[in-house]
């Protein structure tokens, strides 16, 4: 059986826990660093690169402080891993600078278009309730598009019938989770294959 959790992604994750650490002091300066120290590395090692950080990235590390500045720069790094997930899939994608009152991502296609929020919890949180996952703040965030998506690790959501799945349904009409992700991004990619392929018979 293929592991999904191998070494390198191990490897990879206890990179950026600890680059997350190397703080200047200054927070917008950090998120750039960290956005492009991201993408550079989304191009150079591919799908594969995207995919450890998708599957491990729904955790905020326990060494972060409560509230720090390293948990912040987390959420942005879950911000950026969501652009960089729509990218890969071929939509156009930018992460909003606002932190506050907003949505994290802003969505872009040819027919449509929705923005895109991310949650990541302590593994030792515990006793969530609708509010940690802000499904109707969702719905005020939609800066006039029609849709929104919430992305959270699969382990966080309720495990049965929530009020959370019924207002994701009728207010932001998407919830996702992490581990969704790879998938939909190796759905995209038969597609854009089989497309090529058709024109080329075609051709």
């Amino acid at each position: 059986m293929k592991k999904l959790i191998t070494k390198a992604a191990i490897a990879r994750r206890t990179y950026w826990v600890e680059e997350i650490n190397k703080l200047s002091g200054n927070f917008a300066e950090d998120s750039d660093r960290l956005a492009k120290k991201l993408s550079d590395e989304v191009k150079k090692s591919g799908a594969s690169a995207l995919i450890d950080h998708l599957r491990l990235c729904g955790n905020i590390p326990e060494s972060y402080d409560y509230d720090s500045s390293e948990e912040k720069l987390y959420a942005k790094y879950t911000d950026c891993l969501l652009d960089e997930a729509f990218k890969a899939v071929g939509l156009k994608s930018i992460v909003l600078k606002e932190r506050a009152d907003a949505a994290d991502v802003e969505v872009f296609a040819k027919s449509y278009s929705f923005v895109a929020d991310t949650k990541s919890f302590r593994l030792s949180r515990t006793a969530k309730n609708q509010k940690d996952f802000k499904v109707q703040t969702m719905d005020r965030w939609k800066r006039g598009k029609p849709y929104a998506m919430l992305v959270a690790p699969i382990h966080q959501l309720p495990s049965k019938s929530s009020q959370i799945y019924e207002q994701a349904r009728l207010e932001i009409k998407e919830l996702k989770n992490y581990r969704q992700l790879p998938s939909l991004h190796a759905s995209c990619l038969h597609k854009h294959r089989k497309l090529r392929l058709d024109e080329q018979a075609r051709a």
